[in-house]
């Protein structure tokens, strides 16, 4: 694998964790789907995606300030074995637990109220927990702009945070829009992938990966 691949692959697999969680209907774009088809507004389903994508981008803002925070203190490869237990952990919770008490929220919800709700959905489907993984080669990769040589892991967090929060936007966006402009809701009852199922086999993987490595 050359080293230009190398640094950029952990780049392309935030995107892509962001898009799957644009994807999964648990993560918001269902629920803007709704509240536009509740209230008979193309303009609702456009003004619900914001305060999803900040309520989710703040979840995972909080896993990542917490990485960092112990980086300071542990050891690096002792926190990759720590973050691994906890994958494997709330995968396990995830597949056992995750479906049952769903965060409810009415049609008559805020702004504020959608925040909350995005952040406690990510939080419970551990979406920033996903991203220690792929930090780890980040901080670790060349890089250029700080006096020391290299740029901040704190700025490295921001970069990362704004390309799955980027992603995961441009996703739901997308998909409600087409939910609520052409396709409906009703192909959901045909038939859909469990999602769940896969994000739970996904977390498990990732934090077997950090055991072992």
């Amino acid at each position: 694998m050359s080293g230009k691949l190398v640094e950029i692959w952990p780049w392309l697999a935030l995107g892509s964790l962001g898009l799957y969680h644009g994807l999964n209907p648990a993560m918001g774009w269902l629920f803007a789907v709704a509240l536009g088809l509740h209230r008979a507004s193309h303009k609702a389903v456009l003004i619900s995606l914001v305060p999803i994508a900040l309520g989710h981008a703040a979840a995972v803002a909080a896993a990542l300030a917490a990485m960092l925070a112990l980086g300071l203190v542990v050891d690096r490869t002792f926190l990759m074995r720590i973050a691994g237990l906890l994958l494997i952990g709330w995968a396990a919770w995830h597949a056992l637990y995750g479906h049952r008490g769903r965060v409810r929220i009415g049609m008559q919800t805020g702004v504020f109220g959608l925040v909350v709700w995005s952040f406690l959905m990510a939080s419970a489907h551990g979406a920033g927990l996903m991203l220690i993984p792929l930090m780890t080669p980040i901080c670790a990769a060349p890089r250029l702009g700080s006096a020391g040589g290299g740029t901040s892991e704190a700025g490295l967090a921001v970069a990362a945070l704004t390309v799955h929060s980027a992603a995961m936007l441009a996703t739901i966006a997308a998909v409600s829009l087409a939910v609520y402009s052409w396709i409906g809701v009703d192909f959901l009852r045909r038939g859909w992938i469990n999602l769940d199922l896969v994000w739970s086999i996904a977390l498990g993987g990732c934090g077997m990966m950090l055991l072992v490595a």
